[in-house]
């Protein structure tokens, strides 16, 4: 039986929604769920080698890669170690999830341009308050991100023993 009350959404916002589908952080949450982030979301226009955030900036806001890419490095002796690539489809700067929490790495634009979905942290929160399903379902995704980061922290260790002290990162 069809419920005619059943809320129904525009073309532009299924067409969000697919995308925010893509993205782990937003990839358990169903259309309704999604539809909170919708008014907060605004788009930004990046040009190459433009910073996003510099590592240490308070972590003010996550950000959606609509199209470009970003480099995402961290600083050594005033170089910068690109870490990874920032595809469009991908996001950065999840620590915006968190409480408190500062940049661990600089992002910088990495193509001509970049268009880059902002969504800030205090609305990320002001919707975790009022949902907290939303937020139980956002900080699981995170958990395996951050997770699998580990995972790939540990291969690479294997692979160049000695380069470092893995007993620092754990604090022993």
């Amino acid at each position: 039986m069809i419920n005619p009350f059943k809320k129904s959404y525009t073309s532009k916002e299924l067409n969000t929604f697919r995308f925010l589908s893509r993205i782990p952080l937003f990839e358990r949450l169903d259309y309704k769920e999604m539809s909170y982030f919708l008014p907060y979301f605004y788009l930004r226009e990046y040009k190459m080698n433009e910073v996003v955030f510099f590592r240490n900036d308070p972590g003010n806001a996550l950000y959606l890669v609509k199209s470009g890419k970003i480099s995402v490095n961290i600083d050594i002796d005033e170089e910068f170690e690109q870490l990874s690539v920032i595809k469009s489809g991908e996001s950065f700067g999840e620590s915006a999830l968190l409480t408190v929490s500062n940049r661990i790495y600089t992002a910088i634009v990495h193509s001509e341009r970049a268009e880059l979905y902002v969504l800030p942290k205090v609305n990320i929160h002001e919707i975790f308050e009022g949902h907290p399903v939303i937020k139980t379902k956002m900080m699981e995704s995170l958990s395996v991100l951050y997770h699998t980061y580990m995972v790939n922290l540990f291969k690479g260790y294997k692979s160049s023993l000695g380069l470092f002290n893995l007993s620092q990162v754990f604090g022993g």
